[in-house]
């Protein structure tokens, strides 16, 4: 073979060695399905109330994870993209009693968006002199805020009583107003101590209809 012979071959071998590699690595990876991420809202932390200074000590505890169309209502047999399960906890040392009020909730919706959440639960248990609230929906609503400056929490929580859930009646006194699932008011406490994880994740299609999965967010 001629060295202008030679030359050529081996210029027609440089171009295509490196397709042929790719067809064949092509050929050999197989296409995965992207596993659906599920909203959650976890962790544990205190906070005050930026319109009443105390003494007291109020925290929340969230073990909350979205469980799409997994509670079905009436007329509504496929549940809603916002059902939810876990649990959340409450706790309120009161500084006057000298005591610690505790209850705990069965979460039934949640609903996330990058960094926040709004989640409601169903008191199941109530501690030793609190409230008789058993079978009432809560709600509460998260901001994770990540580190701030000094390394302090730059989280907020923000929940449906203590004055923000109101249902004025004229010249009556007030009432609380029944909360829905999912209903809270913005995230208006700042977080004192420890923190909370939000993980976002678009509410997902009905079932039976197709939609593109979209990565979660923290």
């Amino acid at each position: 073979m001629s060295p202008r012979r030679t030359t050529a071959v081996l210029a027609a071998l440089a171009v295509c060695l490196p397709l042929g590699g790719a067809s064949v690595a092509s050929a050999s990876a197989e296409p995965r399905e992207a596993k659906p991420t599920y909203a959650s809202v976890t962790g544990s932390a205190e906070f005050v109330l930026p319109y009443y200074e105390d003494d007291d000590i109020r925290s929340f505890t969230f073990d909350a994870h979205a469980a799409p169309y997994s509670r079905p209502l009436p007329g509504i047999p496929t549940g809603l993209p916002t059902d939810a399960r876990g649990t959340i906890k409450i706790s309120h040392y009161s500084a006057d009693q000298n005591t610690t009020y505790t209850s705990e909730g069965r979460v039934d919706c949640l609903v996330t968006g990058p960094h926040t959440a709004t989640l409601t639960a169903v008191i199941t248990e109530v501690g030793p002199g609190g409230p008789p609230d058993v079978g009432r929906r809560v709600g509460f609503s998260v901001y994770d805020g990540g580190k701030g400056r000094g390394q302090r929490s730059g989280d907020r929580v923000g929940f449906s009583w203590s004055g923000v859930n109101l249902l004025p009646n004229g010249d009556a006194e007030p009432e609380e107003a029944p909360v829905g699932t999912c209903m809270a008011p913005a995230p208006y406490a700042p977080v004192t101590k420890g923190g909370y994880k939000v993980t976002h994740a678009e509410l997902p299609p009905v079932p039976g209809h197709s939609a593109t999965v979209r990565r979660s967010t923290s």
